[in-house]
């Protein structure tokens, strides 16, 4: 599916369609040549050096400015992580994608009604392939009753944000910027596409990021010796009391890498994933697929299977991905939370970073704790990532010097 028969499944015209009110033509949701245009785009500016050395210093400030100082002003009291990871990855990707900052993470946690919004579309978007058939919501959103009316709200708020984007952008002039945005209106003129790259953008940079944050410290709250070992070998790599001052010392970083990784294999912030078969195949296990049927891989199934993981599949083991103390890398395929073959998230390095310093950053300065026992796998609520029902309640306290 995703590497020898990859032209034989695409996403697929039923999955655009479900949401194509919400991503439009973004790169998500498109096949053929206008995927390749954004792929091609995309991966000349996020593989360039500076581009992710301009990341990590807006993330390194997010993180100095206002995480740590918003963590540190609300000791003692109880705190939902999902609600703060989602503006922290909403503002960094809003500074990186676009030159703007909504400053969704100030001190009085400001209500956002394009973030409000887009948590609506992703999941509202999201039911309509959990229904019995399309016939059902076409209707509804023929009618504009129901679930469909309130998409339609969500998405005309979306518009016009994203729209007083793109007309900032042109008005402060985008040849000199370095965000991602200003590079694509150099070659793109049509409003709505740019629309639809827009939410692209924010959909891979803000949900996926506060999604894997979520899980990391609803494992690690619950495990304080693998907080330990991520603080030790920050102090052996960077000095006690050193910050990070650059992504080529995350490289180092092997322990942490470790257990960043196998949250995510865990917990992947995106648990399955559907194409479409266009001509009739078979699977190398002799499998049949009828031409149109609809064939979905689960990352996270797959991160549970004993026989891809051992008799242990089921258990937080940073260890799996070491080596003599060095991180090594599974086969993709095996661990598709990035996606693999010529779909491979572009952005995987660069979330890798931002996740990683959130990571460390938090684990350094305070002690995290569950403000709720939590003796069951979280339930996740519908929508295009993996979200926790009810959010992530913790409090925090300084550690001691």
């Amino acid at each position: 599916m995703l590497k020898t028969r990859f032209d034989n499944y695409p996403k697929g015209k039923t999955f655009s369609t479900i949401l194509g009110d919400f991503l439009g033509r973004g790169i998500f949701n498109v096949d053929g040549e206008l995927w390749r245009f954004q792929k091609r785009m995309s991966s000349f500016e996020l593989g360039r050096v500076s581009i992710r050395s301009y990341a990590f210093e807006l993330v390194k400030n997010e993180i100095d400015k206002r995480l740590l100082p918003l963590l540190a002003d609300k000791q003692g009291g109880v705190l939902d992580f999902q609600d703060l990871f989602r503006r922290f990855s909403f503002d960094s990707i809003c500074r990186f994608s676009f030159g703007l900052d909504p400053k969704c993470l100030e001190s009085s946690l400001p209500i956002s009604q394009f973030a409000l919004s887009f948590d609506l579309a992703s999941k509202l978007s999201a039911e309509r392939a959990m229904t019995t058939s399309p016939i059902v919501w076409k209707i509804k959103r023929f009618l504009n009753i129901g679930s469909e009316k309130k998409l339609r709200e969500a998405i005309k708020m979306i518009n016009i944000l994203a729209q007083e984007v793109i007309r900032q952008k042109r008005k402060l002039g985008f040849s000199n910027h370095r965000d991602l945005l200003s590079r694509f209106m150099g070659s793109i003129s049509d409003e709505t596409y740019l629309r639809d790259i827009v939410i692209s953008f924010l959909l891979a940079g803000r949900d996926t990021i506060a999604s894997a944050l979520t899980s990391f410290f609803y494992v690690i709250a619950n495990r304080p010796k693998v907080a330990k070992s991520i603080r030790e070998e920050a102090d052996r790599v960077l000095g006690p009391d050193k910050d990070l001052t650059s992504c080529e010392q995350m490289s180092e970083l092997h322990y942490l890498r470790a257990s960043v990784y196998e949250i995510m294999r865990l917990y992947p912030p995106i648990q399955f994933d559907s194409k479409f078969c266009l001509g009739d195949d078979f699977l190398p296990d002799g499998t049949f697929v009828k031409k149109g049927t609809r064939v979905t891989y689960h990352p996270y199934a797959m991160g549970r299977m004993e026989e891809l993981w051992g008799c242990d599949c089921l258990e937080f083991k940073p260890e799996r991905w070491l080596k003599d103390g060095v991180f090594f890398q599974e086969n993709p395929f095996k661990y598709p939370v990035f996606q693999a073959g010529l779909r491979v998230c572009l952005g995987k390095e660069m979330a890798l970073v931002e996740i990683k310093s959130v990571a460390l950053s938090l684990l350094r300065r305070f002690h995290v704790e569950l403000a709720q026992p939590y003796h069951h796998i979280p339930r996740f609520s519908p929508g295009l990532t993996a979200t926790f029902s009810g959010g992530l309640l913790v409090s925090v306290r300084e550690i001691s010097p």
